[in-house]
């Protein structure tokens, strides 16, 4: 029996719409927060597999788009008092630009020389931001509470910043299903499958990768400016943090590379185990005493370790595998 057409998507919508009911029926700050940061990592995650798992094009340098959006946005509203809204559109648009106008040298190479070069330019913008006055400079820049008056005031905005969040991750998750679905996307997974192969075939390769590199980078951009607009203020060193990309990657994996639902499920499995390491308390040895929230870079490499050795079609392909029925339903 064979699921129509559309079917899983709007399962997962409803899925994650209902997930994000959560806070405001309990009224809880703190699930707030963490339900934000899982559908923040989502939205990270999913742009990532436009690129990654539709393409083939393994990026350690996509947080760049998530900090130069974040940048934009961030400036915008602390120099024109710029709505957050438009500030953050603003700042996807300009990741977008961004990636555009790098993609057509950069995505030339592939492999490692492809995923090295990401992982440069990252740490390049980082080092350009890092002197660039009206940026702030290496100190970086901070609201004062005033921007917040807008909003209704800091609870408010905290809230506002919510519904925006989810709103972005739903349509972050159905534009990663509609262009897996659609010609485009069947371009791109050509592309991953063999390039030269692609290009016989009539796929305008250098032409559908920087179009998908530019898509990751929207929705990357747009997380970066809700993400800082929240905290209020934005420092190079986080806005461009290459651990963050790194787990992007795991989180991709972990999930299921290539699918549409696998990031979610990586995103969502990953923060609970990084929720888990922070708020263990510290394990005395007698000799020594481990503080599980110093582990966290240790357990992402781990991860992706098991992962590389033992499931590497991810949380998804386990699924499908051991369990076919629930598996068909899975995209």
């Amino acid at each position: 029996m064979k699921t129509r057409p559309g079917r899983f998507i709007w399962i997962t919508l409803i899925g994650i719409a209902l997930l994000s009911l959560l806070p405001l029926v309990t009224n809880s700050p703190t699930l707030r927060e963490n339900i934000f940061l899982i559908l923040m990592l989502m939205i990270l995650a999913s742009s990532v597999n436009i690129i990654m798992g539709y393409t083939g094009y393994v990026s350690f340098g996509h947080i760049v788009f998530f900090g130069l959006g974040g940048y934009v946005a961030f400036y915008l509203m602390q120099t024109y008092q710029v709505h957050l809204i438009i500030a953050a559109l603003a700042g996807g648009v300009t990741a977008t630009i961004f990636a555009f106008l790098l993609g057509s040298p950069v995505l030339r190479l592939r492999g490692a020389y492809f995923a090295l070069a990401t992982l440069g330019i990252n740490e390049a913008v980082r080092a350009f931001v890092n002197n660039f006055e009206p940026f702030g400079g290496s100190v970086g820049m901070f609201f004062n509470f005033s921007v917040y008056d807008a909003y209704g005031g800091a609870g408010n905005a905290l809230w506002f910043t919510y519904y925006l969040v989810v709103i972005v991750a739903l349509l972050t998750i159905a534009a990663s299903y509609f262009i897996k679905k659609s010609k485009f996307g069947l371009g791109l997974m050509a592309i991953r499958e063999d390039q030269d192969a692609a290009q016989v075939l009539g796929v305008n390769a250098a032409r559908y990768k920087v179009l998908a590199f530019a898509a990751s980078a929207f929705f990357a951009g747009i997380a970066g400016a809700l993400f800082f607009f929240k905290n209020g203020i934005i420092e190079p060193n986080v806005a461009f943090d290459l651990s963050r990309s790194i787990e992007s990657l795991v989180m991709v994996m972990l999930g299921g590379i290539g699918t549409v639902i696998g990031p979610l499920i990586g995103a969502l499995i990953f923060e609970l185990i990084n929720t888990t390491l922070i708020t263990a308390p510290p394990l005395n040895l007698g000799f020594t005493t481990i503080d599980f929230g110093d582990l966290h870079l240790f357990i992402t490499g781990f991860l992706l370790l098991l992962i590389v050795l033992f499931i590497t079609s991810g949380a998804v392909g386990l699924i499908r595998h051991r369990l076919p029925i629930i598996g068909r339903y899975l995209e």
